[in-house]
């Protein structure tokens, strides 16, 4: 973790742009909501992804987001999320299993402020394309 990089959970995807580009909705830990064991972030995959479309692909160069989303649905490219698990301290990254691969995994903890933290890959089924 890069210095003042928190520590953040959430949603993301390998969207193509080029070889492929991750794509995020972040929340601070501090921020994050409780759910059960876990704090999360709040938003789910729908949601964000219905908001991005409505921009329409000027929108969404403007935020630097890839134009495909525009004309795709959530779930047409790998997905996932990171929860954090507070009784073991770990954040769990739960990914599409073509994401699960050194390279990705490490572009994502980076994204996510998790380089420094402890963390594990999960699959899961609701982050299968």
């Amino acid at each position: 973790m890069s210095l003042g990089d928190e520590p953040h959970v959430g949603i993301f995807w390998w969207a193509p742009e080029g070889p492929g580009v991750l794509v995020t909705d972040r929340t601070p830990l501090t921020e994050a909501e409780p759910y059960g064991d876990f704090l999360t972030h709040p938003a789910g995959h729908f949601e964000v992804w219905e908001d991005w479309r409505r921009l329409g692909v000027l929108g969404l160069r403007r935020r630097r987001l890839p134009p495909a989303i525009a004309s795709t649905e959530y779930e047409t490219f790998p997905r996932g999320r990171i929860v954090f698990h507070g009784p073991t301290q770990t954040f769990w990254i739960y990914a599409d299993g073509r994401l699960q691969v050194p390279a990705v995994i490490k572009e994502i903890k980076a994204a996510f402020g998790l380089n420094d933290a402890n963390s594990v890959v999960k699959s899961d089924s609701h982050y299968r394309t």
